[in-house]
């Protein structure tokens, strides 16, 4: 009975310590953070298109965190400055990533602002980077015989072009290329220091 009760004692210990160190001390250190300046809400269609990030699994493959020069040359890769916490403040979930099979993707919409880019990217990637693993999205997209009024056709090089018809954009592609393209924080982190006034002479 004695050595019952030092185990239930001691794991309840064990617990509490876990509990205080993993769960209350960060909880404590958590603060209100204000958005980053210049970073604006997602817009409606843009909403849709992270939804559709999520959905196709893009996160699994790609982060959006550049990180501190100290940890990975990823501002030499041109894929931005550090993140910051404030940068991810309208972002429910985070969608911070873990794995880099392919780029970093925080400041896609930086990197490659073009729709029709993100677009062809999207329905055939090795056309725009030879020896890619990134998996195709031809589902995403619609082959017609001819475009109708309101369709975004996707020029894509003629080899990846189909023989006959064009390929047209969904409006889930077309929203994940809107949320891509919002995915910049080229913007400074940190607001402009104001000037010191003048000191009386």
């Amino acid at each position: 009975m004695e050595n019952g009760v030092k185990l239930i004692s001691g794991a309840l210990v064990t617990l509490a310590i876990a509990t205080a160190s993993l769960v209350v001390m960060p909880y404590l250190q958590l603060q209100d953070v204000p958005p980053t300046p210049g970073l604006k809400p997602y817009t409606e269609v843009e909403l849709r298109g992270r939804q559709e990030y999520i959905k196709q699994g893009c996160m699994y493959c790609h982060s959006q965190q550049p990180r501190d020069p100290s940890q990975a040359p990823d501002g030499e890769r041109g894929w931005g400055r550090p993140s910051v916490a404030s940068d991810y403040y309208y972002d429910r979930p985070h969608l911070l990533g873990t794995m880099r099979t392919g780029p970093d993707l925080m400041n896609i919409g930086a990197r490659q602002p073009s729709v029709d880019w993100q677009l062809g990217h999207l329905y055939q990637p090795r056309a725009y980077a030879p020896g890619s693993i990134m998996p195709a999205y031809p589902y995403l997209f619609e082959v017609k015989d001819a475009a109708e009024p309101g369709d975004k056709v996707v020029a894509l090089p003629p080899e990846f072009a189909p023989a006959q018809g064009v390929v047209v954009a969904t409006r889930e592609a077309q929203d994940l290329v809107a949320y891509l393209l919002a995915l910049d924080r080229t913007f400074p982190a940190l607001a402009p220091l104001a000037a010191a006034p003048a000191s009386a002479q």
